[in-house]
Order: structure tokens, then sequence, then C-alpha cells
């Protein structure tokens, strides 16, 4: 889309990308900064016009908002979050498994079908493509991820050509999570030294014209006890969206807070055990209430905590 056509909504929300990620994302400030100005580079133009809007490649622990922001990026820009296309590599791990992401021979069995990748993009071809845990990959893969990259084009096993000018790429991958663990600094930085090994771990795993190719390789921190809170209240947030269809609110109280956030947090795996520990102790006493009836319209249920367990009550 030519700069000189682009919308009033659409140059208040490249402008305030930033602003816009962080809505969903908390505390990557330096993955949410890079992605933003990456994406502002390509929309003015600035960028080879034949190559995908963005490609990223993001590294980090497990659970840090690798694909939330993803997702953030699809509904940003994109105003959907299902326009995201997410491929796992980890079933792309054989020499044979090419075929699966473009299409099998003409011959063979699935022929019609078309490839994973190549069909998802063909219909949806404004979408963000999720690559998950990219380093599990067989070699005979990463040549189409190298032709996508580089050429923003692929060509599928019945011979279209699938363009990927609009699409965003990002690679996550889990390489050097120890590394970044270990290298955070009191200020919540990642120090130069991990930043070091975790580059030296990308260089024998992955060839220098595939690492070249990207736009931007992104570090994800651990998030901090402070972020964690911030995450509850994002959750419970989509939880009272949830419930208004049913005309009731919910609240927690600090007390319940510090509960779910000492129950929740684990550095190692993220905000992940976050959110199992929200659905089966918060949502969950919601539930029995409900089920149970005799709830008013607009009634509110408190969450509170004695600090060995929640109890909910309605106001």
């Amino acid at each position: 889309i030519p700069v000189a056509r682009l919308m009033k909504s659409e140059r208040e929300k490249l402008l305030h990308l930033e602003d816009i990620l962080h809505r969903r994302v908390v505390g990557q400030d330096e993955a949410v900064k890079k992605v933003s100005e990456a994406i502002l580079r390509s929309r003015a133009g600035i960028q080879d016009p034949n190559r995908p809007i963005g490609s990223f490649l993001f590294l980090g622990p497990t659970g840090v908002g690798k694909t939330e922001l993803a997702k953030a990026l699809a509904q940003a820009l994109f105003d959907d979050e299902k326009n995201m296309v997410r491929i796992d590599m980890t079933e792309y791990m054989e020499k044979f498994s090419v075929s699966r992401l473009i299409g099998a021979p003409p011959g063979y069995v699935g022929y019609e079908q078309g490839g994973q990748l190549t069909e998802a993009v063909r219909r949806h071809p404004y979408s963000v493509v999720l690559f998950d845990e990219v380093e599990k990959a067989h070699p005979d893969v990463f040549n189409i991820l190298l032709q996508v990259l580089d050429d923003g084009r692929i060509t599928d096993s019945q011979g279209r050509t699938v363009d990927f000018k609009n699409t965003i790429i990002i690679l996550t991958s889990n390489l050097g999570s120890s590394y970044i663990l270990e290298g955070i600094g009191p200020d919540g930085r990642i120090s130069d030294e991990a930043r070091k090994q975790v580059g030296a771990l990308l260089k024998k795993q992955f060839r220098p014209e595939f690492l070249n190719r990207l736009d931007e390789i992104v570090f994800y921190r651990p998030l901090s006890k402070a972020e964690i809170y911030k995450i509850v209240d994002l959750q419970i947030a989509s939880l009272k969206k949830r419930l208004e269809e049913k005309q009731l609110n919910v609240e927690l109280t600090d007390a319940a807070k510090n509960f779910v956030v000492s129950g929740g947090y684990d550095p190692v795996y993220g905000a992940r055990p976050l959110k199992r520990f929200i659905q089966s102790h918060v949502e969950t006493l919601i539930a029995k209430k409900i089920i149970a009836g005799g709830l008013k319209p607009k009634s509110t249920l408190r969450i509170d905590s004695d600090g060995s367990g929640l109890s909910v009550s309605v106001l």
C-alpha cells in the first residue's frame, strides 16, 4: 500500500504501534520497539518492496510473550489476531516434511491439498506467519524459509506462486534461554556477555545467509514479579469481558492478587502457569457460583484470599 494512500487511522496506528502492542505485551520494551520500528520503515516504503513487511527471530525463555506479540501484531495491523498462521517446526524435522509445507509433488498422495504454509498464505495474504521453535526444522525446510525471506514468494507443488510481500514473518526459538536467564542484571537487562554467548550459539545453529536476511534478532527477557501483576490484571480484564454477556462483574482484592501471583509465578516458565492457575482457581470458583444459580443481573463477584486459598462473595 503506497504511503500516500494510507488512511488517517492507518497512519495513527503505525505511529502509535508501540503503545498499541504494549496493551497486550507486558514488559518486553526492546522487542516491541524493534518490531514497531522495522514495520514503520517497511510501511514508509524505505525497505525492499519484494520482501515481507518484516522478518524477526524472537529468542528467549518460554512464556514471556513471544507468541503474544505475534498475536498483538496480527490484531493491530490486520484487525484480527486470527490473521496469524502458526506453524510448529517440531513437525518439520524430517527431510520429506518440505512437501507438507509447499505441497506434495504431482502424482503423490495429497497433491491436490496444497501445502500447509502455501495454502494458508494464499487464502490469507495479509497475515502474521509464526514459525515456532524454528531451530528444530530440517535444513531443507530452511531453504524454503530463505526463499520467503529473500524473494517474498514461493512456488507451491502445483506451480502457483504464493506472495509473502504482505506478511510479517516471525520465527521463535528457545535457543540460549539458559544464558538469557542467567545473564539478567539487577536492573532486568540482559548482559552483553549473555548476548554474545547466544550469538555464538546462533552462528553454530543457523547458516549465516539465513541470519543476515532477518530484519531483527530480538531478545526476550524473563518477566519480573511486578510484570506478572500486570499480566494478572490483563487476564482478569479478559475474564470481565467474557462475564459481561452474563451481566456479571468480577473483582479481585489485593490479597487475592497476591495469592494468584505467588501461586502462578514461575521464573522458568514465565506467564504460562499463571494462566492455568487463574483458570483452575479463579474461574472455577466463579463457574460454581454461576451454575448454582440465584445470581442477580449486575452482580459483582468479589474474589478474596486469606492466604491459604481463594473465596468468592457476591456484592
